[in-house]
C-alpha cells in the first residue's frame, strides 16, 4: 500500500489518476489532495477518498466543507507517512513542492512539465543528494524511461514522437485567425487546455526534449522528434549497437500513470483497453521541418543556451498560452509575445533558485506589459 499526495487532482491527469487508485484500493491510498480550482469536483473528490491532509486556493471555503487537516502546499508534500507525490499541477506552480519532497527524499512522480523545464539541475541534483526518485508521467518521457530501464549503456539515439496536434500539415502563417476552440481539438490525446494548445504550437515537445536531457542525462543532440500522427508509438530509444526499443500504447494517459504509480512493480491490468495492433494498419513518421512549429524552434533555440532563458520561457508561455484562450490575442501571436520575452532577456548562468523566480516573473510580466 503506497500513501499518495495527489497535487492538482480536479485537473485533466489528476482525474485520471484517481481513475487508478479507483481500480487498485489494496495498492494505492489517498494521503492528500491539492487543488487550485473546480472546488464542485474537489468536494466529490474528498467525499470519495477522505483524505487527511488537504491543500487549496480557497482555504477558507476549503475548511468549511471537508474534515481533512489544511495545510499549505509546500506542506502538504511532507506529511508523516507520504509514500509518493504525485505533481499534476499545471504550469510553474509545481516547482516548489517538487523541490520541496526531493529534498525530505520523497520519490516524485512527474506530470508537470514545468519544474524541470526551469530549474533541472537544481531537482536533478536533489534526487541524487537526498534519495527522492524522478518518476516521469508525461507519456513521452515515461516511455523512454521504460526503453532504458534495466540497460547498461548510454542511448545513441533518442527519438520523441509528436501528433502535431491540432494544425499538423497547417502553413503557421495561415492560423492567424484561429480560435480557440479549433486549437483545443486535439486528434489522439485528450489533454488540459493548457498541454493542448502547447501541443498545437509543438511548445509541449520542446519541454519534453528538455526534460528528456535532465531526467536521462542526454545531449540536445542525440534527442529527435519525428512527426508520428497515430500516436501509438510515444518514444523509442536507438543503443550503440543499433538495436531500438520502443514503447508502444494507446493515446491515454492512464498507461505511465499506472506505470509511475507502481513502480519498480507492474500491476495486472484490469481497467485499461488493451493495446490491439489489428486497429493501426500502417504507422507513419515524418521529419520534423524547422520552420513547420515557430515555437519549437524558438524554444530549443533558448533552450541550447540555457541558464535563465528556460524561466522566462515558462513564464511567457504560460502567459501567453492563457490569453489566446481567453480571446485577447492571436495564435500566431503566441510566438511573438515568447520571442520578445526571451529577446529582451539578460541571461544568467547556473542561477539559484530566487533568480530561476525572478526570471519566471519576468517572462510572466514581459507578456502581460504586451498585451
Amino acid at each position: 500500500m503506497k500513501n499518495i499526495i495527489l497535487l492538482g487532482s480536479t485537473g485533466s491527469v489528476g482525474r485520471q489518476v484517481l481513475d487508478v487508485v479507483r481500480n487498485y484500493r489494496n495498492n494505492f491510498k489517498i494521503l492528500g489532495l491539492s487543488n487550485y480550482s473546480n472546488l464542485k469536483l474537489f468536494e466529490e473528490q474528498i467525499q470519495e477518498f477522505s483524505p487527511k491532509y488537504l491543500s487549496s486556493h480557497s482555504v477558507d471555503k476549503i475548511k468549511k466543507i471537508a474534515d481533512g487537516e489544511v495545510v499549505n502546499l509546500d506542506e502538504i508534500v511532507v506529511v508523516d507517512d507520504v509514500d509518493l507525490v504525485v505533481n499534476c499541477i499545471s504550469g510553474s506552480p509545481g516547482l516548489i513542492p517538487t523541490m520541496k519532497a526531493l529534498k525530505n527524499g520523497i520519490n516524485v512522480a512527474l506530470a508537470n512539465k514545468e519544474p524541470l523545464i526551469m530549474a533541472g539541475k537544481l531537482i536533478v541534483d536533489l534526487s541524487k543528494k537526498f534519495g527522492g526518485k524522478i518518476l516521469p508521467i508525461d507519456s513521452e518521457p515515461s516511455a523512454i524511461w521504460q526503453c532504458i530501464e534495466g540497460e547498461n549503456t548510454i542511448p545513441r539515439r533518442i527519438f520523441i514522437t509528436a501528433s502535431g496536434g491540432a494544425f499538423r500539415g497547417l502553413k503557421w502563417d495561415g492560423l492567424l485567425s484561429v480560435k480557440p476552440e479549433e486549437a483545443l481539438r486535439h486528434p489522439t490525446w485528450k489533454m488540459g487546455e493548457k498541454i493542448t494548445i502547447d501541443s498545437a504550437t509543438l511548445m509541449n515537445k520542446a519541454f519534453e526534449v528538455i526534460e528528456t536531457k535532465w531526467l536521462f542525462d542526454s545531449m540536445y543532440e542525440s534527442i529527435e522528434v519525428l512527426i508520428h500522427p497515430q500516436s501509438v508509438i510515444h518514444s523509442m530509444v536507438e543503443f550503440i549497437d543499433g538495436s531500438i526499443k520502443a514503447q508502444i500504447g494507446n493515446p491515454d494517459m492512464h498507461h505511465p500513470i499506472h506505470y509511475a504509480m507502481a513502480y519498480p512493480r507492474r500491476l495486472d491490468n484490469n481497467f485499461l483497453e488493451w493495446f490491439n495492433p489489428l486497429k493501426y494498419k500502417e504507422l507513419t513518421f515524418d521529419e520534423y521541418h524547422q520552420g513547420d512549429y515557430p515555437c519549437f524552434d524558438l524554444a530549443m533555440e533558448y533552450a541550447k543556451k540555457g541558464g535563465t532563458y528556460n524561466s522566462v520561457l515558462v513564464g511567457a508561455d504560460e502567459v501567453a498560452v492563457s490569453a489566446f484562450i481567453e480571446g485577447k490575442i492571436k495564435f500566431t501571436e503566441i510566438y511573438d509575445l515568447i520571442k520578445y520575452s526571451l529577446s529582451n532577456h539578460s541571461q544568467i548562468m547556473n542561477p539559484n533558485l530566487d533568480e530561476i523566480l525572478q526570471s519566471l516573473e519576468y517572462g510572466k510580466q514581459s507578456v502581460l506589459n504586451q498585451i
